[in-house]
């Protein structure tokens, strides 16, 4: 079957560095696999166990067997979505990281983005010259360009996307185009989206940025006067 085939492997998150676990292919979106891993893992289990229980209730004795292995595949895709899920900050974290870092000044939160992308094994390195890029991440060879200076904006248009891929294009420093992430808390309009999904262009909230500063102790919210 074709769950033979799916290899797991450690591999780059989607934003270019940060590490999860993917499959060396990338299934439809809207595939039942694809819905699944978006879903809770107990959900590929309970389907797991419903069709081992159906298979014992319902077939021959000698298919049995046969009948609850097929719900193999659903178990495998449990422990991938297990371990995908396991690493995501929670809703509470993310929500404390957005507060946090709303809050600071540029050097602050540039700060403690290298802090937690450093904890994570990604080089940060300074930004090459020109406005449109902040600092450049680096693991393994694979460099992204970030932009991140207008993290606290209310919704980025497309002008810094323009500018970030004009110094994607403009960057020689490998022979491969290097990644790009955009970062503004507060979102992006729908022709910056388009834009980023057109180009390839990774876009972080607050999401990201947990991810990114797991590991890191957040400073304390200011007391309400």
């Amino acid at each position: 079957m074709a769950f033979l085939a799916w290899s797991v492997c450690a591999h780059p998150h989607a934003t270019g560095l940060l590490p999860e676990t993917r499959l060396k292919f990338r299934p439809p979106p809207n595939s039942l696999f694809a819905v699944l891993l978006r879903s809770p893992w107990w959900v590929s289990l309970l389907i797991a166990a419903v069709l081992g229980l159906v298979a014992a209730a319902l077939l021959p004795e000698a298919f049995r067997v046969v009948g609850a292995l097929s719900g193999f595949p659903f178990i495998v895709i449990a422990a991938i979505a297990a371990q995908r899920q396991w690493r995501l900050p929670s809703a509470a974290r993310v929500q404390q990281t957005q507060e946090a870092v709303s809050a600071m000044a540029w050097p602050a939160f540039q700060a403690l983005l290298t802090d937690g992308l450093r904890r994570s094994g990604i080089e940060v390195q300074p930004a090459p010259a020109g406005d449109a890029v902040d600092f450049v991440m680096e693991r393994q060879g694979l460099r992204t360009l970030v932009s991140a200076r207008r993290w606290k904006s209310a919704r980025l248009g497309v002008e810094p996307l323009r500018a970030l891929q004009a110094a994607r294009q403009a960057d020689n420093t490998t022979a491969d185009v290097p990644r790009a992430v955009c970062i503004c808390l507060g979102g992006f309009s729908d022709t910056a989206a388009d834009y980023a999904r057109a180009h390839g262009i990774t876009l972080w909230q607050a999401s990201e940025l947990a991810l990114a500063m797991r590991g890191v102790t957040l400073p304390a919210p200011k007391p309400a006067r």
